[in-house]
């Protein structure tokens, strides 16, 4: 048999031949680093029989996020190795690896309450699984045989687990994984050995329901993380406690910018310092669209459910409706999306090719229904608004729209100082639930990638994760802690001309189907913030910021040339505040420290006879005194240049 390695060199082996086998005839080094072989984009166990033909790529150390899932769903098992030997009777259900690490979750005895207080001895004891380098080892049994076995051990839910198997898919046969004492129902892959672990922390626990059903038994899930080595550990550690830092639901608090309670679940309460950080990106995105040809326009948050019906929501995405009826009984639906508001909009008028592209944007208010436990901050609310906007084109301008979306993008995300090395590019593709056959799929797609290539970007693959409704374009930011977000979107949408029956006339006077782009550039204003606040640990630029400078006089014979320098940078339109309190001025400065505000302004008696500020820059100390005339003039040129 022949398999074919990364770099197209053809590699000669017997027939049945393993992943290890070909791993030792390149070389005894790579068989000894070698942790699993991945083929037609699959990861697999080293021992696993190789294809004729494939083509092969061995997995190490070095194989960044694959060889991570590996130790980590390695590690994951040794928990609950440990966890069956410390606590006798406990049920275990599953343990994958996620994104930063791994998670099993439990169903503790009666009476038993586990916290992180247990984590020290928990890891002592898979310690103990580590340092014995126990093999990993697959078994194919049968359905009934793997049964039989976890009935004998009482793990009710790797019984369900297999009688669901067999329900759903027919299967006659399960794999088993074995380390040590510990045998599980796993699909793998592992890692040969325990020792792989380099690495490992418990983290946090939660609670979890079985099989994300509120009605099934709460299960207690314990998070971790696990690295080859302590180095890379303890570098992921130190990354997490700046987030905790950063975390945005802190600096919200301590900026006094927003709050949430329970008299509007998942949804924020903006103080006036906060509302000037959304409104200036409010007003960003209508100074911006007004350059570009856009129209603003506002539609209703209320609409009767045919509307819903027409645009396909209502099979697909009801659920995350809020729903109500009016008095005459007619189903409404509150507005998750501003799009079907423009196109009932767009088909109000007749619109020559003349006309087109028409560009309509709405700050617009929406609300979906997100679980309660996946509400997060401003991350994930229930209550935001969107920088939306849809175009109405024709075949010829698409590709000339897509790109101006493209630039629209990259001149936004830079006001912010993220630049074409921070944001990745995403073609995300067809959903299983979708509408609209593969044709359509293919065309739409393929119209993206060539507006993407056109632009000479390069991009990524995201396998099904489109809109059901049209193939899209993602842009992921990379922060300062390494984090990826998604940030805006522009979306291809040749469904919704049809089933809302839009049109235009044409050059040859018939009607003619606009093509539709669905297009937001920094998403929700609610959760951009709460990003741009984790990104800059609360340091905003100095445009958005919500008070811009402050006047600190250091007694009460100077705050009336305090109020008059406050009164002079105001008119410029500086965001400012006077500090009247009767705190020594460097108290003053200690507050305003912590506030984050870009400017403090100290008037003593020379600053009050000479009509000046003892300017002082936050973080960056003293910069000596400047006219009061002068300051007004360089702030208000600073904020309206919004550089970063």
């Amino acid at each position: 048999m022949t398999v074919t390695l990364p770099d197209g060199t053809k590699l000669d082996l017997p027939a049945g031949a393993t992943g290890l086998d070909a791993a030792a005839a390149i070389g005894e080094g790579l068989a000894r680093a070698a942790l699993a072989v991945k083929w037609d984009g699959e990861v697999r166990d080293l021992s696993a029989p190789l294809p004729d033909g494939v083509a092969l790529e061995i997995i190490t150390q070095r194989s960044g996020q694959d060889a991570l899932d590996l130790v980590r769903h390695d590690t994951a098992h040794v928990l609950a190795a440990a966890m069956l030997e410390l606590y006798p009777g406990v049920k275990i259900s599953i343990g994958p690896s996620i994104d930063d690490g791994f998670y099993y979750d439990f169903d503790f005895p009666e009476g038993v309450t586990f916290t992180d207080a247990d984590f020290p001895a928990v890891e002592k004891q898979m310690k103990q699984h580590v340092k014995a380098a126990e093999a990993f080892t697959r078994e194919d049994v049968s359905t009934a045989a793997a049964l039989e076995r976890f009935k004998a051990e009482d793990q009710p839910y790797k019984v369900e687990l297999i009688e669901d198997l067999i329900t759903n898919t027919g299967v006659e046969t399960v794999s088993l994984y074995t380390n040590g004492p510990f045998t599980d129902l796993c699909r793998g892959p592992h890692a040969p050995t325990t020792k792989r672990i380099g690495a490992f922390k418990l983290q946090s626990v939660a609670g979890a329901y079985w099989r994300g059903d509120s009605s099934r038994q709460q299960l207690t899930r314990v998070y971790g993380t696990a690295f080859f080595d302590k180095k890379e550990l303890a570098a992921h550690l130190e990354l997490l406690e700046e987030a905790k830092k950063r975390d945005h639901r802190k600096l919200g608090k301590e900026l006094g910018l927003y709050h949430f309670t329970e008299a509007a679940p998942g949804s924020a309460f903006w103080t006036p310092a906060g509302t000037r950080v959304f409104n200036q990106l409010v007003a960003l995105s209508r100074e911006m669209g007004d350059v570009r040809g856009y129209t603003e326009v506002k539609t209703p948050q209320l609409f009767d459910s045919s509307l819903w019906k027409t645009s396909g929501h209502w099979d697909k995405y009801r659920d995350d409706m809020f729903l109500t009826e009016t008095g005459d009984e007619r189903q409404m639906g509150f507005k998750p999306m501003n799009c079907p508001g423009h196109f009932e909009l767009f088909r109000q008028t007749r619109w020559s090719y003349r006309d087109l592209p028409v560009r309509f944007s709405e700050p617009g208010l929406l609300h979906r229904n997100e679980l309660s436990g996946a509400l997060h901050g401003l991350l994930r609310v229930r209550q935001f608004c969107q920088d939306d906007a849809h175009l109405f084109v024709t075949e010829d301008q698409l590709l000339d729209e897509i790109t101006a979306c493209i630039a629209f993008a990259r001149d936004t995300y830079a006001l912010f100082g993220f630049t074409d090395e921070d944001i990745k590019y995403e073609l995300s593709t067809r959903p299983e639930n979708r509408l609209g056959t593969d044709e359509f799929w293919d065309m739409a797609e393929g119209v993206l990638a060539e507006a993407l290539t056109a632009n000479g970007i390069a991009y990524e693959i995201g396998e099904g994760g489109g809109a059901f409704y049209a193939p899209k374009i993602d842009f992921h930011f990379t922060d300062s802690l390494k984090r990826s977000w998604q940030l805006g979107t522009v979306q291809l949408d040749y469904q919704a001309p049809e089933r809302f029956d839009l049109t235009y006339t044409g050059a040859d006077n018939a009607d003619h189907r606009p093509v539709i782009l669905h297009r937001a550039l920094m998403g929700s204003y609610e959760r951009f913030i709460g990003i741009l606040l984790e990104h800059t640990a609360g340091e905003l630029p100095f445009w958005l910021t919500p008070v811009q400078a402050i006047v600190l006089p250091i007694s009460d014979r100077h705050a009336e040339a305090a109020d008059t320098a406050a009164s002079t940078l105001r008119a410029a339109g500086v965001r400012i505040e006077v500090d009247v309190r009767t705190e020594s001025v460097g108290r003053k400065i200690r507050d305003a420290e912590l506030r984050k505000i870009p400017y403090m302004l100290v008037v003593g008696d020379r600053e009050a006879e000479d009509g000046t500020v003892s300017v002082r820059r936050h973080r960056e100390g003293d910069e000596g005194s400047e006219a009061v005339a002068a300051l007004a003039e360089r702030l208000s040129a600073d904020s309206a240049d919004r550089r970063y």
